[in-house]
């Protein structure tokens, strides 16, 4: 059923507006940062103050013109080198739509920020520079989106002032870029040819190309549908049992998670794993506000006709629909974060949704050679930035869905169990057969 709910996810204070995640991703110097920067600037979402100070750093610089990109670029090294290392988050809002952007690094050495930046995204967008065309970063970005299950994918091909805005220069960018991603299995892709310097095409329609009738950026953010969960099967990891044990409540016992997916209203019948035992949910919490239901990303606390035994990591689900899956054994596409390598034989912490449990890494399949995909079985560690599919088992069982399907219960995170580090991120795949 679908749940018409409050939004929870407030930013800026609007209210009731649909909240869209998107990541930039592209080469070094293709203009991330300045297309973000313009979108903000055009949009009119940047204060005076700020405006001001990147005035001030553009001419410190020498720059002939605002340089937007430094909107984004707020490290002291990143301002140095014109580059971008870190995930920079920027938060915006238009009458239509909230915005959270993470504009991603464009260097290979920085490939676990792009992940890390990517992983809650909805949409993508890759530049690509007119004059350079198709690049590896290109291919290594869009595997990455791939690899992310990121369902909208949209391609701007930048600098088109310095290509004078030519349609067959785009028109042949279009052509490389469906060649090469042919067999990567990207989500729904856009192609939108932009000056992110001037301002073509990214909140405003270029006169500069009437040839191109689709959408400026802006207006296709602003548009383009959400993926939308409601319909799915709930899941609810619980993160913590509510018991106030007080005069107001004396006999309360809510589980209290976040919606991970689908809907869950009063009425519906609800299994725990890992206990597989049914019940029926008597009330949907928000605080002390009782709703009729609640809806993926809500956090609420929820209470079961039945007295079952469940604590923090257990799953709540619907008791019809697809089932997920309950094993000690998971495959994984793993992204390293640290110097200190993966190797077959050592043990991790996983951190899966509101489950932690030890784990011991069984095999590493095979390395990605993420420009060319290729794939390397001659592998016995993991170094920062590989990626690889690998075989862990857990001491507890893991209850979970397979990340093309549910990105929330398909992922985990590998701890160090001496320095409590985050060390790296896995997606759980199906097991190739």
């Amino acid at each position: 059923m679908d749940c018409i709910t409050m939004d929870t996810n407030n930013t800026n204070g609007y209210l009731d507006m649909e909240l869209l995640r998107f990541t930039t991703a592209g080469s070094v110097d293709d203009g991330k940062s300045t297309l973000i920067g313009r979108l903000l600037y055009d949009s009119k979402s940047i204060f005076e103050d700020q405006l001001e100070a990147v005035e001030e750093a553009s001419r410190s610089r020498g720059n002939e013109d605002v340089n937007l990109a430094l909107l984004t670029d707020g490290l002291r090294a990143e301002r140095e080198q014109g580059i971008t290392i870190d995930v920079a988050y920027r938060y915006f809002a238009t009458p239509k739509r909230k915005f959270i952007i993470a504009d991603t690094p464009g260097h290979i050495q920085y490939t676990r920020n792009m992940v890390t930046g990517a992983s809650t995204a909805d949409l993508a967008v890759i530049l690509v520079d007119a004059r350079h065309g198709i690049m590896e970063q290109t291919v290594r970005h869009s595997y990455i989106a791939s690899l992310l299950a990121i369902k909208q994918i949209v391609v701007c091909v930048n600098k088109m002032d310095l290509a004078d805005f030519s349609k067959e220069v785009f028109d042949k960018i279009v052509g490389d870029y469906k060649k090469m991603s042919e067999h990567l299995g990207l989500g729904q892709v856009t192609f939108i040819p932009i000056s992110a310097k001037l301002g073509d095409n990214v909140v405003n329609k270029s006169d500069n190309m009437t040839w191109y009738t689709g959408k400026a950026l802006l207006d296709f953010l602003e548009t383009v549908p959400l993926y939308n969960a409601d319909g799915n099967s709930m899941r609810l990891p619980v993160q913590y049992v509510v018991r106030p044990i007080s005069d107001k409540y004396p006999d309360f016992r809510g589980y209290a998670g976040r919606l991970a997916e689908g809907s869950i209203a009063v009425g519906d019948k609800v299994r725990v794993y890992p206990s597989e035992l049914t019940s029926v949910v008597k009330g949907v919490f928000l605080g002390e506000k009782s709703l009729s239901c609640a809806a993926a990303t809500e956090s609420v606390d929820i209470t079961l006709e039945d007295d079952i035994d469940i604590s923090r990591g257990d799953v709540i689900v619907s008791a019809s629909g697809k089932q997920p899956v309950m094993s000690q054994e998971v495959e994984m596409d793993v992204c390293w974060f640290r110097n200190s390598p993966m190797t077959v034989g050592k043990k991790y912490v996983l951190m899966h949704a509101s489950h932690q449990t030890l784990c011991i890494v069984r095999e590493i399949e095979f390395k990605v050679d993420i420009n060319t995909q290729s794939r390397d079985f001659e592998v016995d560690k993991l170094i920062m930035n590989d990626i690889a599919r690998v075989r862990v088992k857990t001491a507890d069982p893991l209850i979970y869905d397979y990340y093309k399907d549910n990105r929330t219960m398909g992922s985990a995170i590998f701890i160090e169990e001496g320095t409590n580090d985050t060390v790296g991120a896995g997606m759980i795949v199906k097991e190739e057969i």
